[in-house]
């Protein structure tokens, strides 16, 4: 049997009783166990300083010592081979003897902490006083499969739920007409592990992200077909779901009839105001030009940046944007052209984003995120590449209360181990839902008499970011 224990909130209790009509809310009662009855009217054990998340995915790993994680002792010893004093790691490609490549970037020391950011990310420089860079992260994964996989579910195997997920499962959506959880690649190209990155594991697939798409219709089929009405669309919106209701009455097992019953409830909702939510017409030239859109080479993640800021300022809780979908962000060889493009069509969006949700007024309560499933190696690949490093690389957080300015845990001198306040993937999911509100050692689902966590019973919140 299914159930969990964490009380839920009342955004999750409203939206149960208002979202869809007719059978369509009695179906949703249904499909959720029952567990709305006695939804508690407690809200989350602590106040949120987030209510939405934007998760900025460079899948393949971008490199930290490049761009986040200045060591000027890397070019002092370049050509070298990796010191003695430094353990040798276990990688991907077997590269932990070769020679130690040098970081041909430059280095300048931005805000009023002085934080040291390299020229791949000049536009992301300029809000360095909002940016809270972790250089302690540290992950089990050594390949792309387990490396992503574990960024986005807690374990290295898939079949568990997904971080966005498990924030919809706990908080709900504070707007019952569009997905709690929204996922956006910047190309068609596959994404390693594909939807299981966004799934809802062994929980109810109503919780699986919803895909949108980055061109110019983000919702595909919304419509009605032609001659079809709202009327005679919810007359057999109605129909359907009495009868899945009845098929699905002594199969409670069956999550994904569960979930296409609250498909075809939202995507009723959905044709009401998604339309107006993913219509970035609506948008000046000015603030189309922020976030790079005027530019070919930063207009794809350019538009799924403000179609992230639109899409939470409209109640969406865990939104989580690609970049480099196909582990482009992987450079085991050419690192400096890979990188450089890469760098280039994310740096202006980045910014953008940071800029628009602090005039807005929403930078407080949206997290932003951004990293990658792992960082890259001081030593060379190929001659002129890195090679994947879990054990030690940089991500950053903004907003959401988040305390900007500041570096929080270190590397050694070469960047290739985490050595201080280490955070492990399961630290970064628990400090994700601390940031939310949620105690994550109450959120719990029981799958096969387990109970289950997003940490696996392992990670603790960084309360230093705050």
């Amino acid at each position: 049997m299914h159930c969990h224990r964490y009380d839920l909130p009342t955004s999750r209790r409203d939206f149960l009783q208002t979202a869809g009509c007719g059978f369509g809310a009695v179906a949703l009662e249904a499909m959720m166990g029952g567990q709305a009855r006695a939804a508690a009217q407690q809200l989350p054990q602590r106040m949120a300083r987030a209510k939405s998340v934007i998760f900025l995915f460079m899948e393949g790993g971008p490199s930290h010592l490049d761009t986040f994680d200045r060591k000027p002792l890397l070019n002092e010893l370049a050509g070298q081979s990796l010191p003695a004093s430094f353990k040798t790691p276990l990688t991907a490609a077997g590269e932990g003897k070769s020679p130690l490549l040098e970081c041909k970037r430059t280095w300048k020391q931005h805000g009023q902490g002085g934080l040291w950011i390299s020229d791949w990310f000049t536009h992301v420089a300029r809000h360095a006083d909002d940016l809270a860079v972790i250089h302690s992260c540290a992950s089990s994964g050594i390949n792309h499969a387990g490396g992503v996989c574990s960024m986005n579910t807690g374990s290295l195997f898939g079949g568990r739920p997904s971080l966005g997920a498990w924030a919809s499962f706990g908080l709900g959506t504070e707007n019952k007409n569009l997905p709690a959880f929204v996922v956006i690649k910047d190309s068609e190209s596959s994404v390693v592990n594909g939807v299981r990155n966004w799934g809802a594991g062994f929980m109810p697939a109503v919780y699986q992200g919803v895909e949108f798409h980055s061109d110019g219709t983000p919702i595909k089929y919304l419509d009605n077909p032609k001659g079809v009405d709202r009327r005679e669309q919810r007359e057999k919106l109605d129909l359907l779901g009495k009868l899945d209701h009845d098929f699905n009455a002594s199969r409670t097992s069956n999550t994904e009839l569960e979930a296409r019953i609250r498909g075809f409830e939202l995507a009723y909702q959905m044709q009401a105001e998604a339309p107006g939510t993913v219509d970035l017409s609506k948008e000046t030239a000015t603030t189309k030009k922020l976030y790079g859109m005027d530019d070919a080479a930063t207009a794809t993640f350019g538009r799924n940046c403000l179609l992230a800021r639109r899409l939470v300022e409209n109640g969406v809780r865990f939104v989580q944007l690609y970049s480099g979908a196909g582990s482009k962000w992987d450079s085991h060889a050419g690192i400096e052209a890979r990188h450089s493009q890469l760098c280039h069509s994310v740096d202006k969006p980045i910014a953008g984003l940071l800029t628009d949700l602090k005039a807005r007024g929403l930078l407080e309560e949206t997290l932003v995120i951004w990293g990658g499933e792992f960082g890259r190696t001081p030593m060379s690949e190929k001659g002129d590449g890195r090679d994947h490093n879990p054990t030690g690389f940089t991500m950053w957080m903004a907003g959401g209360g988040v305390q900007g300015g500041r570096t929080h845990g270190t590397t050694d001198e070469l960047g290739l181990h985490a050595v201080e306040d280490r955070l492990h993937v399961h630290d970064l999911h628990a400090t994700i839902l601390h940031l939310l509100g949620i105690d994550h050692t109450r959120l719990i689902y029981t799958h096969m008499g387990r109970p289950e966590r997003i940490d696996q019973n392992e990670g603790r919140p960084y309360t230093r970011l705050v």
